[in-house]
């Protein structure tokens, strides 16, 4: 048996929460493509560099990431090849993160009644990911002898935007006894936190064994223990969908924080200085991206002319700034966002107006990643839509049909080879096929280099969800 960090005979177990909306990262984020799903520090998305993080401590299937609806399908193929399709696990719908600890903890302890459960959001950024691995094993026996450990990060400064954990007696095993939390606090209260010491920034880390989250649950929210303890039986099963869909129905949205680690008596903080950053804004940027010599922060096709302190990030068009300081420029193929940074906090506001307008750019991007590369809306009408697409060498779409549209596909470069109805031919640059309603059809790019093509589609219906899929690679739903 491999050893974790846990020690003994006791299992160490991940449980990645990756069901996040991710508001305040708009407009890269988008409902439906939010922030943990983006490559904001590297060429690995902050879910895949997660995973990666945990990979030294937690065997690949002792992982479960919950997430959420049409997540399930970003999470399955950002993990492709590097955990088994086991370790997702889908809610009926985000209900907070008590009910998601809760389902992950029954679940696991039906299984494995000494686990211990490592409980982590999947958009947070850590520099130094062996601190965090040594930070792992010094928690471990606190954890495996009943208390409830969160993770407490040394503060820098009197930050408003995080909350904060005042540490009491020091305990045996290094950690403390948590006197209080405190909300997000004002300036004031910050820096007095600061001054007055003993202080930690919540993490949203957590370790405990499965058997003291489930005991705790049921002394502090009883309602939601009972709920989960009358499906135990169908957890892991084939009913297990069907019983989740029924009692989420009943579930009201519930924190973990509130509703067990700030009424405990059982919780330690473990302070840690691991190089930790929840990303919750774009402010956060300047903690984890490199800065001019003006101190800007500079991503994409921008250029800063006197400006100082601002954060500037193109997808593609040209930022050009002259004599900003301290504002954030954040510029996509169809929403550009301009604020002060000390109004970085509240983008969110502008998403619940996008939402409540029925405005579409809460939702989604013009350009939307998938595992065989991506593409982009280039214009669209009521009874059209032109897309640039592009697919990774040797990747290939699902073998699939439409309803309601006609395809016309036109290759700019590499060459494409087609499957339509029975047929499967070749089409090189400057060529082009048509696709039929009705008909069965695959885009594959069997070259060395990026293969990439414009689709113009028409029909009365374009969305999505008139995909009919019968085989697929990326393990997708087909029929």
């Amino acid at each position: 048996m491999k050893k974790t960090a846990a020690s003994g005979k006791r299992n160490l177990y991940a449980v990645i929460m990756a069901g996040g909306k991710g508001t305040r990262f708009w407009p890269l984020s988008r409902e439906n493509f939010p922030k943990q799903f983006l490559r904001i520090t590297g060429e690995k998305s902050l879910l895949q560099h997660t995973v990666e993080r945990l990979g030294g401590l937690v065997q690949p299937r002792h992982f479960m990431i919950i997430t959420a609806g049409k997540q399930n399908e970003l999470v399955r193929w950002q993990t492709d090849g590097v955990l088994p399709p086991a370790a997702i696990l889908s809610e009926p719908e985000g209900k907070n993160t008590a009910p998601a600890i809760a389902l992950a903890a029954f679940r696991i302890h039906k299984k494995d009644k000494d686990a211990i459960m490592l409980v982590m959001p999947s958009d947070h950024h850590i520099k130094n990911p062996d601190g965090f691995a040594d930070a792992v094993r010094k928690a471990a026996p606190s954890a495996a002898e009943g208390w409830l450990v969160t993770f407490g990060v040394v503060p820098t400064r009197p930050e408003t935007g995080y909350g904060y954990i005042q540490a009491g007696k020091k305990m045996p095993g290094g950690a403390f006894k948590v006197e209080s939390f405190i909300e997000k606090p004002d300036r004031k209260t910050a820096d007095a936190l600061i001054k007055k010491g003993s202080v930690y920034w919540n993490s949203g880390i957590f370790m405990f064994s499965a058997k003291a989250i489930l005991s705790e649950l049921k002394a502090h929210m009883p309602a939601l223990y009972s709920a989960f303890a009358k499906i135990e039986k169908y957890l892991g099963t084939a009913k297990e969908a069907g019983a989740l869909e029924t009692l989420y129905k009943t579930l009201e949205p519930e924190s973990i924080d509130y509703g067990v680690m700030e009424q405990s008596r059982k919780v330690v903080v473990q302070a840690v200085d691991f190089g930790w950053s929840d990303i919750g804004s774009w402010n956060a940027l300047e903690e984890i991206l490199e800065k001019d010599e003006n101190g800007n922060v500079i991503s994409g096709n921008a250029l800063a002319v006197g400006s100082k302190g601002s954060i500037l990030m193109s997808s593609g068009r040209l930022i050009a700034s002259l004599g900003l300081e301290d504002m954030v420029v954040i510029d996509t193929a169809d929403a550009i966002l301009v604020c002060p940074k000390e109004r970085a906090q509240d983008v969110r506001k502008v998403v619940d107006l996008l939402k409540s307008a029925g405005r579409e750019e809460y939702i989604l991007p013009r350009t939307e990643e998938r595992p065989w590369g991506h593409f982009s809306v280039l214009e669209k009408g009521p009874s059209y839509q032109i897309k640039h697409i592009c697919l990774k060498p040797k990747a290939r779409l699902s073998l699939q049909a439409h309803n309601h549209r006609s395809e016309h596909w036109i290759v700019v470069s590499g060459t494409a080879k087609v499957q339509r109805g029975e047929e499967v031919f070749y089409v090189h640059r400057n060529e082009s096929t048509y696709i039929a309603p009705t008909v069965k059809h695959r885009l594959e790019n069997p070259g060395l280099i990026p293969l990439k093509i414009i689709e113009i589609q028409s029909g009365e219906h374009l969305g999505e969800e008139d995909i009919v899929r019968f085989d697929d690679i990326y393990g997708r739903n087909t029929v």
